[in-house]
């Protein structure tokens, strides 16, 4: 097994200087509050063994990162019935583009973009009217834990200023892509977007996609298939549209947020949370990205 123990404090030396770069999320007014010098890495083994360094205990606004997990209630409820509605391909486009909505018939490019994130807590609330309680039971049942919860200021911040996120919850109900109430789904869309996590957190419920389905708990979260098809929507969708960098740099199925998070797989072998403010152009962390391309070079293990 690598030394993770010295990986890790070799790669928080080395993306030191990059750390505090990039632009904060300042369109969310609470994460523009978040000191742009944090920078957290963790890293769980499928064995149970964790490592971290940094800020790697304290608890952040995963963002994006939480519609994964939203996917994967989905996907456990809804079954494949959800693809009617979502295609699977990345977007090109950026996250919240209404151009790229309009010019594919209201049908959204995948479901880690913001439209098709929408899509998804949709199929959600038809099955759970609370989807609030269901969505924070699913991330507890797969982090392990009943300690993580909403950051309701930030959800309020969302709320404040999504404007462009009701365009998109609207645009989808004129076409019939969403099929219940517009207000809702928003209203789960930004609580979603608000889950804190720490990064150790983060590295635990997303260990279910590195054991084909099982959290740390040892319960089964989603059937091995779905674990194999979240990881394939990962690698090709999870960084906006900066897959295909993402791909040839880090070679991880990766999720990141605007908060600065960013959750990276290695299926078998383990899960990888890094946190760091500062964003580059595309909205994915800076120091974040380069410390898991150096983890993927120090370890020589990537999915390629």
């Amino acid at each position: 097994m690598p030394e993770y123990d010295r990986i890790l404090a070799a790669i928080a030396r080395e993306v030191a200087p990059v750390v505090g770069q990039g632009r904060v999320a300042d369109y969310i007014p609470p994460l523009a509050a978040v000191p742009q010098t944090r920078f957290g890495l963790a890293l769980r083994t499928v064995g149970g063994e964790e490592y971290s360094v940094g800020d790697a205990e304290e608890r952040f606004s995963i963002q994006s990162i939480a519609k994964v997990l939203s996917l994967a209630l989905c996907l456990r409820t809804a079954g494949d019935d959800l693809w009617e509605r979502v295609g699977r391909e990345p977007s090109g486009s950026a996250f919240n583009s209404l151009i790229q909505l309009e010019s594919e018939n209201g049908m959204p490019r995948n479901p880690l973009i913001n439209a098709g994130a929408l899509v998804v807590l949709d199929a959600i609330l038809a099955g759970h009217p609370d989807a609030d309680d269901a969505l924070l039971a699913f991330v507890r049942e797969a982090a392990g834990t009943d300690a993580i919860g909403y950051d309701l200021a930030v959800a309020d911040g969302e709320r404040a200023t999504g404007y462009r996120n009701r365009a998109l919850a609207y645009f989808l109900k004129s076409y019939g892509t969403l099929r219940g109430d517009p207000e809702a789904v928003l209203d789960a869309y930004f609580r979603l977007c608000s889950i804190a996590m720490t990064c150790r957190e983060l590295c635990a419920a997303f260990t279910f996609l590195a054991t084909g389905g099982i959290a740390p708990t040892g319960g089964r979260v989603v059937s091995a298939r779905q674990a194999k098809r979240l990881n394939a929507v990962m690698l090709t969708c999870g960084v906006y549209d900066e897959a295909g960098d993402y791909a040839f740099r880090v070679g991880l199925p990766a999720k990141s947020g605007v908060g600065g998070g960013v959750v990276a797989v290695l299926p078998g072998e383990y899960v990888a949370a890094v946190w760091s403010p500062g964003l580059n152009d595309k909205g994915n962390s800076l120091a974040g990205t380069m410390a898991l391309e150096l983890l993927t070079t120090m370890t020589g293990r990537s999915i390629f």
